[in-house]
């Protein structure tokens, strides 16, 4: 079906043509992370699904790192901090063996490895190149023993074969994160938390004199229970500049040289994301000790300054802005933007140029085809506020029969910690193009609304964020902007739980589609890797002690009051959440004669990365909410198998 922008055609909400192909996804599209400034040069990391999921290191446009070196760490399995450069030297850990590599750019060498072989049981992640002396400082992950992988924060030698994995500096926390050198080399500061606590939860900042041989003097400088310390970086007259959530909310803070800590900003706004990755800074200084940061307010991004313990917003494009580093007085951050794909860009705080370095797509829809997000709350079932963003169906060249309301997609984000923000982005145009209406929910346990509204998600993880999802759908069918007969729900990893729970748990969805979502919560807990090992002690009961709250919580368990089809896509190398999970709810489903399609994809972790993944994914995703909402798709797509369909 074909039409005219200057007279739309009447069609069924979901039967629209639309100029987003899934391989626009994944097509001509790169994945951008971590920017970074060094000596006037911006840095940044591209994922190609082009090139089967690859992470390039580029600097000004140019690739540093060639095939087939793929940037990933694998700490923590979620990695980040995967590369450092300090003038012509470059540092980057290889995702095929987790060996650390260093170049130097414009010798035409070959990246050569400074750390043993030790088939992936040593990793490396959270780099940071000590040019001077030659050092190198990173987070090290030893899976060589028996038990849990040990962490440590390492040195290594730049000019030297480190076949020791590197000399230990810090030891004996489970989980360790943030080596930062002072400007005179002389102590080191870090973070530590320990079991069952994770990043966002309960951090401790420490610092210790750095010797030859080691460290001595180690100290805790501030957090501890229920205060998450995170960010820390020297400034050039030695204070520890930190954020800390003390106040229930992420501000910033500064430890004094005389020992003392003090507040910098007391606003009841978002400062900095959960850890689940290393390095990832919300805020930087310039030369002259002014501070530049990102941050959230009602769910509204900001990037600014502190000025006499005020965060001032600057006058620029954006609805997010992360990775935020700061040189002189120029400004490198990733931004998400309500009309434009997401983009590494510069500010020139001088002259208050903002220049657009890499954008993530370069696809522009056509006039009328762009969805304008509405920031939206609604009340849950406790009388609690709920937030998130309401995407409408938006195309120049059609329009609905009279009387007709559109399906609605909710949408959940991962984490369960992360937020979605009102930002364009083509995989909300995919839908909205299409005729679907689009919900993005910040759940209780979200971030960006400050501590409390994050831990409405303790003990509740399969209750608070289910019904807050169920009672935002029923809010838009209820305002009448979708039909309340056709709501999906979908999902991601910690996203893709709560579309099972949602399922099994209410009657409000006609049909759901997770991506490596979580079925068996008490599998998880039983088989996952050591960074989220215990994290479920917090957010469901400590296991085994709380086994019968895991099996009441868990999708796979209650499969009885299951009325919804769904489809499942799992990728075959997740050590994050097990294959054999999207395996077991889909017997379940097809046992109890629902529709449902399982789809299997070898070659992909916790995440798809390759272009023929990502497109057949979505594609299989939009086949089967329109075999179930009973309307005809305009693309020509490969059918799903539906079992009971």
């Amino acid at each position: 079906m074909t039409s005219s922008a200057s007279t739309p055609t009447t069609a069924a909400y979901g039967s629209w043509t639309s100029p987003v192909s899934a391989a626009s996804l994944a097509g001509d599209r790169v994945a951008l992370d971590q920017p970074s400034i060094d000596t006037g040069h911006v840095h940044w990391l591209e994922g190609r699904g082009s090139e089967g999921g690859r992470v390039v290191l580029v600097r000004d446009g140019v690739d540093l790192t060639p095939p087939p070196f793929n940037v990933r760490s694998r700490v923590h399995e979620y990695g980040g901090g995967a590369y450092t450069v300090a003038g012509d030297l470059v540092a980057f850990v290889d995702f095929a063996d987790q060996r650390v590599r260093v170049l130097t750019v414009g010798a035409g060498e070959e990246p050569r490895a400074i750390t043993p072989e030790s088939d992936s049981r040593l990793r490396y992640a959270d780099l940071r190149l000590d040019e001077g002396r030659r050092h190198l400082y990173c987070v090290r992950e030893d899976h060589r023993g028996d038990g849990e992988a040990v962490a440590a924060i390492v040195r290594l030698e730049v000019d030297g074969d480190n076949a020791d994995g590197g000399t230990v500096l810090v030891q004996g926390a489970d989980f360790l994160s943030a080596p930062r050198l002072s400007p005179d080399g002389g102590r080191l500061a870090w973070l530590q938390w320990n079991h069952p606590n994770m990043p966002w939860d309960s951090t401790e900042l420490w610092v210790a004199d750095v010797t030859d041989s080691g460290t001595t003097g180690a100290k805790r400088v501030t957090g501890g229970q229920d205060v998450a310390v995170t960010e820390p970086r020297w400034s050039q007259d030695g204070d520890l500049l930190h954020l800390s959530d003390e106040s229930g909310w992420s501000n910033l803070a500064a430890a004094r040289t005389d020992g003392t800590v003090v507040a910098l900003t007391a606003a009841e706004v978002e400062l900095g994301w959960p850890q689940w990755v290393f390095d990832r800074p919300s805020f930087g200084t310039t030369d002259d000790g002014t501070i530049v940061c990102s941050w959230f307010d009602e769910g509204n991004g900001h990037l600014g300054t502190v000025v006499d313990g005020v965060v001032t917003a600057l006058d620029l494009e954006g609805v997010a802005f992360d990775h935020v580093r700061v040189e002189g007085r120029t400004v490198v951050a990733l931004v998400d933007r309500s009309d434009r794909s997401r983009a590494v860009v510069t500010v020139d705080l001088d002259r208050g140029v903002v220049e657009v370095v890499r954008e993530e797509s370069a696809f522009e829809l056509p006039a009328g085809m762009l969805s304008t997000p509405e920031l939206v709350s609604w009340t849950n079932s406790a009388g609690l506020t709920v937030h998130g963003a309401f995407h409408p169906p938006a195309s120049a060249g059609f329009r609905a029969p009279d009387g007709e309301l559109p399906p609605l997609v909710v949408r959940l984000h991962g984490g369960p910690t992360s937020m979605t923000v009102p930002a364009f982005s083509l995989d909300t145009a995919y839908w909205t193009s299409r005729g679907l209406a689009v919900l993005d929910v910040n759940y209780g346990g979200s971030t960006g609304f400050g501590r409390a509204y994050r831990e409405r998600l303790l003990g509740q993880w399969g209750v608070v964020d289910v019904d807050d999802c169920a009672t935002g759908a029923r809010a838009m069918a209820e305002q009448g902007r979708v039909d309340g007969d056709r709501l999906a729900i979908r999902g991601g990893s910690a996203g893709g739980f709560t579309t099972l729970a949602a399922l099994t748990g209410t009657d409000v969805f006609a049909v759901g589609a997770s991506y490596f979502g979580v079925g068996d919560l008490e599998a998880l807990a039983r088989d996952t890797h050591k960074f989220e090992s215990r994290y479920l002690d917090r957010m469901v009961a400590p296991y085994p002690e709380g086994r019968d709250v895991y099996r009441e919580r868990s999708p796979l368990h209650h499969l009885e009051s299951l009325s919804a089809p769904m489809i499942l896509l799992q990728g075959l190398d997740d050590r994050v959440v097990p294959p054999n999970q999207a395996t077991e709810m889909a017997q379940a489903v097809r046992a109890k004669g629902l529709p449902v399609a399982h789809l299997e994809f070898a070659g992909e972790g916790h995440g798809f990365r390759k272009a023929e993944t990502i497109v057949r994914a979505r594609e299989a995703e939009a086949y089967f909410y329109a075999r179930i909402f009973g309307y005809e798709l305009a693309d020509d797509v490969e059918p799903v198998e539906i079992d009971n369909g």
